[in-house]
């Protein structure tokens, strides 16, 4: 099981001190907070994507970029990648980009977005929303499996030999979560083409949750591609720790009242029993996400969003610290001992590279393409040419 952190960069107020990062100082402690998920063991670090303030997570490309060439074997991710207001060509470039310089560290979460003014500011309508992202990721898969791209839909210019470059590494795409809290037809999506869904319940009650991973996994097992049970699953999740429970509850509380995302709702006690929010000793925490997988079934990545409502950087890292060394390594022990044996492990590059390889033979046979002419677009038999 994968266990790892993600964050959307907000840049809000702290309420014990009324200070504000600076953009600048978000995202080099981004960049801090991937550094040490590696050092403490965690898998995984994912990046938001917004194109509005109060995010500078606009461009989750080039932060993944800058992340990977600092470490070593963390997996790099997005939460998420706008499908509807990206041009899956782009989206296709980049992360195949990203594959070739991380070594294969890479993989991301498609969501819709759910901030509504991005869509016409990308010339997109979000009366449309579902409708272009189904389109725009069949357009991107093909991209990503064939060599050559003949395409036309409803939402973007058409494709004639189109060859998106570069390849993707070892001839194996990035592996897809879809990502949703509400949207049926995305878990649908994920199911009918085997890839992964990634349900962040950050703000909702675990009955929703596992309604939603239970449409994933039946529709999942429906299309063929295994058991209900062999389905890829994801969550979200948050925690604030300290040793003493107390004192967590007493730190995190001015943070819990005064952030966006929280303030006016239900009282931190209502909101922590009802979602993932533990808010307590890394004791807590365990007992708490021990409990997930009954609800859901067995799955292969857990995300924690530890960043947010104006938390201070350095006890960002403390909480960072504390997941890694004292909650991980708890959970992947305990969660690893009860899985079943036909429960697949989370994808990672490696594994499915070698999956390939074993279902379509000689590897070095099978990944070769052709491009198009360089000049003209045109593949030397629609030219009538012979290529030298």
């Amino acid at each position: 099981m994968q266990f790892g952190i993600f964050t959307i960069a907000d840049i809000t107020p702290d309420p014990t001190t009324g200070r504000v990062p600076t953009e600048n100082e978000r995202l080099k402690g981004m960049v801090e907070q991937a550094k040490l998920a590696e050092q403490v063991g965690l898998d995984v670090f994912a990046i938001g994507e917004h194109h509005n303030p109060p995010f500078v997570t606009s461009s989750p490309t080039t932060t993944l970029a800058y992340i990977g060439a600092q470490t070593t074997d963390l997996i790099l991710s997005t939460a998420t990648t706008l499908i509807t207001t990206n041009d899956p060509v782009k989206i296709a470039e980049d992360y195949a980009m990203l594959q070739h310089l991380t070594g294969g560290r890479i993989d991301l979460v498609m969501g819709r977005g759910n901030t509504g003014p991005v869509y016409p500011w990308f010339g997109q309508d979000i009366r449309k929303g579902v409708e272009i992202a189904i389109e725009n990721y069949d357009l991107l898969r093909r991209l990503w499996t064939e060599d050559v791209v003949d395409w036309e839909g409803s939402f973007r210019t058409p494709l004639q030999q189109f060859t998106s470059t570069p390849r993707p590494l070892d001839g194996v795409a990035p592996f897809v979560w879809h990502g949703s809290i509400r949207s049926p037809q995305i878990a649908e999506q994920a199911a009918y083409y085997g890839d992964g869904f990634l349900h962040n319940n950050i703000f909702w009650p675990m009955s929703h949750t596992a309604q939603m991973v239970q449409l994933y996994r039946e529709r999942f097992e429906h299309y063929g591609h295994g058991t209900a049970r062999q389905a890829y699953v994801g969550l979200g999740g948050q925690a604030f720790m300290r040793k003493n429970s107390q004192d967590a509850i007493t730190e995190f509380r001015p943070y819990f009242d005064n952030a966006p995302v929280y303030g006016g709702g239900p009282s931190m006690e209502d909101f922590t029993a009802q979602t993932p929010l533990t808010v307590g000793s890394p004791e807590q925490v365990i007992e708490r996400y021990l409990t997930m997988a009954d609800n859901v079934g067995d799955y292969q990545r857990q995300m924690f969003l530890m960043d947010h409502a104006g938390l201070p950087q350095k006890t960002v890292l403390e909480q960072i610290e504390l997941l890694g060394t004292e909650v991980v390594p708890v959970l992947r022990r305990e969660l690893e001992a009860r899985k079943p044996a036909d429960v697949p492990e989370a994808p990672t590059h490696a594994a499915r590279v070698a999956a390939a390889e074993a279902e379509r033979g000689s590897f070095d046979d099978a990944y070769k393409f052709e491009t198009g002419d360089n000049w003209t677009g045109l593949r030397a038999e629609d030219a009538g040419t012979t290529r030298r």
